[in-house]
Formats: structure tokens, sequence, C-alpha cells
């Protein structure tokens, strides 16, 4: 691989003794130019075109034409998740778990419980049974404010 560059060159090499540059060396930096010039305006050109095809102008649209999309995304699934605790273990104490090992949480008992939505907290609530099923009755719905508040601890 070369370390060429595509700047033209600095001084022209000189063909005779006199240190001034000959007619072909003047002529091919002229070439030079005018071939990085040409190079330069139809890269401006392509890319006026090319944006004036893709973009078209911002029109003032009243709100009554803007329909209600949210019929797209209702049927989008997302993750519940009910958690009861967290806790931070060692490798070494999660390698040496075995059947009946009990985990300590730091959730209290008769806590309210935390309903997450894909990963974000929006609820609260408490566990109950329905037809030998676990579920959850919810007792605190999280508002936006309290949510980035609750990140922040």
């Amino acid at each position: 691989m070369s370390d060429e560059k595509n700047d033209p060159p600095s001084a022209p090499e000189t063909s005779d003794l006199s240190g001034m540059p000959s007619a072909d060396d003047t002529l091919a930096v002229d070439d030079w130019a005018a071939a990085l010039a040409e190079q330069n305006n139809g890269a401006q050109a392509e890319v006026s075109t090319a944006t004036a095809g893709v973009f078209q102008p911002l029109s003032k649209v009243g709100p009554t034409t803007t329909r209600n999309d949210i019929e797209m995304i209702l049927d989008i699934p997302v993750k519940m998740t009910v958690e009861l605790g967290r806790t931070k273990i060692a490798i070494r104490n999660l390698l040496q778990l075995a059947q009946g090992s009990v985990v300590e949480l730091d959730g209290m008992a008769g806590e309210p419980m935390d309903v997450l939505v894909n990963g974000c907290l929006i609820a609260q609530g408490e566990v109950v049974v329905v037809n030998d099923k676990f579920g959850i009755r919810l007792t605190d719905i999280i508002t936006p404010s309290e949510r980035i508040r609750k990140l922040n601890r």
C-alpha cells in the first residue's frame, strides 16, 4: 500500500538546472488542480440532487388530518416482571448454592412488590393467589416523575 494522498504535489520537479519548473510540470499541476475542482463540484451537485429527491418540503398539517396511530402498538408484547427483591452475591457463594439453600433478598416481608415492564418500574402491588396461581394486585401506579426519582437512588 502506498502513502500517496490526493493532495497536488507541493513543488513540481524541475527538468533543467535553472530551478524553474518546466512547461510540462506546470501543465501537470494545472491538470491536477482542475481535476480536483471538478471532483469537488461534482460531489456537491450529487449531494444536492440526492437530498432534493429524499426530503420533501415541510407543510403545516392541522391536528384534524393526523390520525391516532396508537392502534399500531397495542399488540406489541412487553415483558412484565414482579420483583420480590434483589441481592448481590459473590460467584464463590453462588456456586455453593444447593437445593434447600436460602438466599436473603433486600425486600421486606409485607412490603409491596415492584412491577416492572421491560425493566422499567411502573407500579407496586401485593401478591395474591387466585385458583392456585400467583397474581399481583396493583396498589400504587408510579407517576413518571416518581420513576425518575427512583432511578436516581
